[in-house]
């Protein structure tokens, strides 16, 4: 009888734990290998949209615990521990992403990302992000040191809600250590942490702040193709944005939506600005350091966490941390009018 990893979902903390147990590796490497052997491309829509069939075959404890996850959110994230990474297999960390995206050395963790996305949703692209490539890598890119991005490195990324500017924004943002050897901390914050009045938090739930697209959305479409439907989208969004409440749902359980760097309160609204200004403070005092380490997987609730990343100096030989990056829609149907067609997994 197989022995399940430990999961430790304690519902008080943001974020939980998973363990893989040896047995559990041992069932992971082979399917991990049959994926490998097969040649089929993680990096490519088409194998997302049979995934199933694979992730079907990943260890019954952790297809539980990813399904208790998804369906009572317990925390604001977990954390899967234990899979083995071969540092000199998988090769040095590439200069780019492009050069990342061209390799096969990474493919089988690229694979145990996209499985262990599979059972949280549907996985979708940018058409604005990396050519709109299932699999992203973030990695840092010499040149790019002060960028609010994931290929920054001198300057802290701040905290935000993955693509919190639009309302197809991912439920599930997953990160995948290949390599971390100066154990770089990603920043979380839960939003079920912050102790807010009454009166802060209503105005917090009406429309009356702007999110705006992050420079990254706009930068790369526009040095690869400037008169691209994606990047004139991106443009009128930050041009005329309309207002979003930063808290939703539920009023004694929100949702959040925020990314302070790219706001702005409508009419130079002063209440809004204290509000949002009291959430920021309460953000930043309950954040937390997460390490993804080599062989570690964390998986975000969008909804219910902002994570950013500590500045690192970058060396630019090969060494430097590398993840690879999914984003995770629990309905895919909903962006209808930003994909080309109901099949497509890329937002225009």
């Amino acid at each position: 009888m197989q022995k399940r990893g430990k999961y430790m979902a304690t519902y008080a903390e943001p974020l939980l734990r998973y363990d893989l147990s040896a047995d559990e590796v041992a069932e992971l490497e082979v399917l991990l290998a049959d994926l490998v052997r097969s040649e089929r491309d993680p990096g490519e829509m088409r194998f997302h949209d049979d995934a199933w069939e694979y992730a079907a075959r990943l260890p019954t404890g952790l297809r539980a615990a990813l399904e208790d996850f998804r369906r009572t959110d317990p925390a604001a994230g977990i954390q899967i521990h234990g899979l083995p990474v071969d540092d000199t297999v998988v090769g040095p960390t590439p200069g780019d992403w492009q050069a990342a995206a061209g390799s096969v050395r990474a493919r089988r963790e690229e694979f145990f990302l996209a499985l262990v996305s599979r059972c949280l949703g549907d996985v979708f692209g940018w058409s604005t992000l990396q050519a709109g490539r299932p699999i992203q890598n973030v990695l840092p890119i010499a040149g790019e040191e002060d960028q609010q991005s994931g290929h920054g490195s001198d300057t802290l990324l701040e905290w935000h809600t993955e693509d919190g500017f639009h309302p197809y924004r991912c439920d599930y943002l997953l990160l995948f250590g290949v390599r971390n050897h100066d154990h770089v901390p990603t920043t979380l914050s839960s939003v079920r942490d912050v102790h807010l009045p009454d009166d802060v938090r209503r105005v917090l739930a009406e429309p009356r702040f702007y999110i705006l697209p992050d420079d990254e959305h706009l930068r790369q479409l526009a040095a690869r193709d400037p008169h691209h439907p994606g990047l004139m989208r991106m443009i009128r969004m930050r041009e005329t944005p309309e207002p979003v409440a930063v808290l939703f749902g539920a009023a004694d359980s929100p949702f959040l939506r925020i990314d302070p760097f790219f706001m702005r309160c409508v009419d130079d609204d002063t209440e809004a600005e204290q509000a949002l200004k009291a959430l920021v403070t309460e953000l930043e005092r309950v954040q937390q350091d997460v390490v993804v380490g080599a062989g570690s997987l964390l998986v975000v609730d969008n909804y219910l966490a902002v994570h950013g990343r500590r500045a690192f100096t970058a060396r630019y030989d090969g060494t430097d941390r590398w993840l690879k990056k999914a984003t995770v829609t629990r309905d895919l149907r909903k962006s209808r009018d930003s994909r080309e067609t109901a099949a497509d997994r890329v937002l225009v």
